[in-house]
């Protein structure tokens, strides 16, 4: 008899099954972002199409920024890395998932500057994709750190 545990439980801080399906779908959708797609051509005025551009530097600040906190605990994986410490300052107090909100922020911002209805549309994918696995994510730092309840009362998921 096998038995599959799909337990979002671990505490090993080893990625599960559902740790993989979330960061392969990231995946493929960031790999469909770059498609040079032209779905429907938008019209944006001049400036507008460089605050997207402003907004996906400032995206790709918070980003960065994040990275460096986090510094060698990082993984692509919902499961918290073993050894790992909860991090509500920096860019974590400005939001508890601050590299979804620079992806989101960066997509986003890139496609009003590139004027792309499809991009639009991957960005909102990303954004769903965020959205579940950060649930999933918060799960398992509420079981994994106590603190991270009155965390998430004092900071949004995204910015």
């Amino acid at each position: 008899k096998i038995i599959i545990s799909i337990n979002p439980l671990n505490k090993l801080g080893k990625p599960t099954i559902k740790d993989y399906l979330y960061v392969s779908i990231q995946l493929v959708l960031f790999l469909v972002y770059v498609l040079p797609v032209e779905l429907w051509v938008l019209h944006f005025a001049e400036w507008l199409r460089y605050s997207g551009l402003v907004l996906a530097i400032l995206g790709l600040v918070l980003g960065i920024m994040a990275l460096l906190q986090i510094n060698t605990k990082i993984s692509p994986f919902p499961t918290p890395v073993l050894k790992s410490q909860l991090i509500t300052n920096g860019a974590f107090s400005i939001a508890r998932h601050p590299i979804y909100t620079s992806v989101i922020t960066m997509t986003l911002g890139y496609a009003v500057f590139d004027a792309s209805l499809f991009k639009f549309i991957i960005c909102l994918a990303l954004w769903l994709l965020f959205y579940f696995k950060s649930k999933y994510e918060e799960q398992l730092l509420a079981e994994k750190f106590p603190q991270y309840s009155d965390y998430k009362q004092q900071t949004r998921r995204f910015i």
